[in-house]
Order: structure tokens, then C-alpha cells, then sequence
């Protein structure tokens, strides 16, 4: 007894360390970019998504440290599934989401190569450090396309994350202050991750199931803690290029810094399950490729592509839990999610964007056409100020 309330306590207080210190790192970092007069814009799809990202970033170098590579693959993996199908619609669901950002609407197309690429260095059942480091040398890359491609985007996506991002700061007592801030954010990184890695590994243990598991739930819905917070307050906030952006950005930053670092600094690489290329590798590549024709169509998220989005999640994880116990129903579940569900998922998208393309609407018509459609007052992401709750929220 003493010891189950140990582990739980370990797992609690590992979270709560990693929600807290990917917070401090966030307001630390972005301030100081702010200072340093880096573009609002980059600062959100960069900065904060990093930042967002650091909790993942801490327990997959942890796991990889110390042997527990099925803890890193699986944080990765179930916090990108995570990232779409329960935040994105979650946040959609709270009101429709208008993609206005034209760089927004290219990093899916770079998220869904960036999935086919952790694909592909896992395909052998391990990722070299030579591999971990192209990936970590895409993400320089992909820092450098966000500067120059910034500068070029929409007033009105500028003026969003200007009003969240632009907040500098002055004088060296105040620069010190952003300094301790993320130093104190990093500590508590390395503290939290090292506890919830080890409880998580505990758990595994003690249930008999295997990490990869573990990482796919337990840790993953705990490292996404910060994009939840960050993505729904933005969508009831009105800010939706935030909302979306930080989901897009951070799954990104999973498989370029996240599983790039961990690579490279893993002594023989991390070893990638049979199980994770087979199944939950592909899955989350396919979650990756869903965005493209739902953002395509209209450049609208509406809430009943969010409802899909949340009973997809709920099924994998049931899932995830249910094949645990019954090796043989995940390769029964794969064979109903290749000839039913994705069929269908495929004709309902074909559907929806056949009316986009026949109707012609352009992004804002078809924003407010789909907020009408789902009974909520349309509302264009437009600031420089923040909405009240009855301004960004259905009447409902």
C-alpha cells in the first residue's frame, strides 16, 4: 500500500514539476526573445512550441539515459496523437477554427513529412545518432524558413501573436529575471521528468504491460499538459491561428528536437518495437496526414470534424488498453481501422471538401458558414484585443 501510494505520488509530483517548469521556460524564453526584438510570430511557432514541447523533450532524454527507450519512442508518438486528435478537437470544439496563417497552412504538409520521416529512420527498429542528428539539423532548418517566411505573412495573423508574444522586457534586473526564470524552468524539467520516468517504469513493471504502453498514455497525456492549457485558452480567446500553430508547432518540434536530441545523445540509439513500426508509427502518421484535407477544405475546422477527432482518440486509447490484455486483438483492430474506418473517414473528407471546391468560398465564408452551421456566432480571429467569453464562444 505504502508503495502504490509512493508511485502515485512520484507520477503526480513528476507531472506537476514538468507542467511547471515547461511554464516558466515558456514566459522566460518568450520574454527574452521579445527583448531581443524576434518577431511575435516567430516566437509563438518557435519559442512557445518549444517550450510546450520541453516536458516531452525532458522524459524522452531521461528514458533514453537510462535503457527505457519504449518510455521516449512512446511519449513522442502518443503526444503527437495526443497533440490532434484530443487537443485540436478539443479547441475546435469549443468554437471553429479559421487556419488564416499561410505558414500555418505549410507546416502541415512539413508535419506530415516530418512523421514520414521518423518512419523511416525507425523502419530498421533503431535510430542511429547519425539519424537523430539530420533530424535535429531539419529543425535549424525549419527555425531558419520560419524567420524568413514570417516576414511576409498577414497583418492580421502578426497583430495575434503580437498581443501574446510581443511583451519585451526592460533593464538588467528584469533580463535576470527572465534568466532565473528559465533557469528554475529547466531544473524543474530534470526533476520532473526524472521522477515520472522512473514511477512510469515502476508502473509498467508492476502491471505487467509493456513501457511503450506507458508512453503511449500515462506520459504522453502528461508532457501535453502545457499545449492543452496553451491551444484551448487560445481558441476561447479567439486567437485561433495560436491555437492551431502551437499544435502544429510542437509536433514538429517532438520529432526533430525531441526524438533528434534523444538519438543523439542515446549511446546506441533508441530501439524502436516491432509493435511501434507496425502500428502506432503509422497511426500517428496517418493523424498527421487527416489535418491536410480538413485544414484544404475551407481552411476551417468545423465541430463536427473536431467531434471525429475526439472519438478517434477515445478509440485508440480504448484501444491501446484493451489489446494489453489481448495480443491478438490489435492485429483484429488494425484490420477494422484499414477497411472501416478509414474508408469512411476518407469519403466523409472527399465529402466535405467536394462542397468547398464546388462552392468556391473563400476562408472567412466558409469560417462563417461553418460557425453558423454549428449553431455559434462567427467570430474571424481578428485582434488586437482579447475577446470576452461571450464575443469567442457560442451563445449557447
Amino acid at each position: 500500500m505504502n508503495d502504490t501510494l509512493l508511485v502515485t505520488g512520484q507520477l503526480v509530483v513528476g507531472l506537476f514539476l514538468l507542467v511547471g517548469g515547461g511554464e516558466l521556460l515558456v514566459h522566460g524564453a518568450s520574454a527574452m526573445a521579445a527583448t531581443f526584438r524576434i518577431s511575435p510570430l516567430v516566437i509563438g511557432l518557435t519559442v512557445v512550441a518549444f517550450g510546450t514541447s520541453a516536458p516531452e523533450l525532458g522524459v524522452s532524454l531521461q528514458a533514453a539515459l537510462t535503457n527505457n527507450a519504449d518510455v521516449a519512442v512512446g511519449n513522442v508518438i502518443g503526444s503527437n496523437i495526443i497533440n490532434i486528435l484530443l487537443i485540436l478537437g478539443t479547441s475546435a470544439l469549443v468554437t471553429p477554427l479559421l487556419v488564416s496563417s499561410q505558414l500555418i497552412r505549410i507546416d502541415v504538409p512539413l508535419m506530415i513529412a516530418a512523421s514520414l520521416a521518423m518512419w523511416a529512420v525507425a523502419a530498421d527498429g533503431n535510430i542511429a545518432r547519425w539519424e537523430g542528428v539530420l533530424l535535429f539539423v531539419a529543425l535549424l532548418v525549419y527555425i531558419v524558413f520560419c524567420i524568413r517566411k514570417s516576414r511576409s505573412e498577414e497583418q492580421k495573423v502578426v497583430d495575434e501573436f503580437a498581443q501574446e508574444y510581443s511583451k519585451s522586457v526592460n533593464g538588467w534586473i528584469a533580463i535576470l529575471k527572465q534568466i532565473a526564470l528559465i533557469i528554475a524552468g529547466l531544473i524543474l524539467l530534470g526533476l520532473g521528468s526524472n521522477w515520472l520516468v522512473d514511477g512510469a517504469v515502476t508502473v509498467a513493471t508492476r502491471l505487467g504491460v509493456d513501457e511503450l504502453l506507458i508512453g503511449l498514455t500515462i506520459v504522453s497525456i502528461g508532457t501535453s499538459l502545457p499545449e492543452v492549457v496553451t491551444s484551448v485558452v487560445a481558441s476561447y480567446r479567439g486567437e485561433r491561428d495560436i491555437a492551431v500553430g502551437n499544435v502544429v508547432g510542437s509536433n514538429l518540434f517532438n520529432i526533430l528536437c525531441v526524438l533528434g536530441l534523444t538519438g543523439v545523445v542515446s549511446p546506441t540509439g533508441i530501439n524502436v518495437t516491432e509493435e511501434a513500426i507496425i502500428f502506432d508509427i503509422p497511426i500517428m502518421v496517418a493523424v498527421a496526414v487527416l489535418c491536410f484535407p480538413i485544414f484544404l477544405s475551407g481552411n476551417v475546422i468545423r465541430r463536427h470534424e473536431a467531434a471525429l477527432f475526439l472519438i478517434y482518440y477515445g478509440i485508440y486509447t480504448v484501444f491501446l488498453i484493451a489489446a494489453a490484455n489481448n495480443p491478438d486483438l490489435k492485429e483484429r483492430f488494425g484490420s477494422v481501422v484499414l477497411y472501416g474506418v478509414l474508408p469512411l473517414t476518407a469519403f466523409a473528407l472527399f465529402i466535405s471538401l467536394g462542397k468547398h471546391l464546388l462552392g468556391k468560398n473563400p476562408p472567412d465564408a466558409s469560417f462563417e458558414a461553418a460557425a453558423t452551421s454549428d449553431g455559434a456566432t462567427a467570430v474571424r480571429s481578428e485582434p488586437p484585443a482579447h475577446k470576452s467569453p461571450s464575443e469567442s464562444t457560442d451563445p449557447e
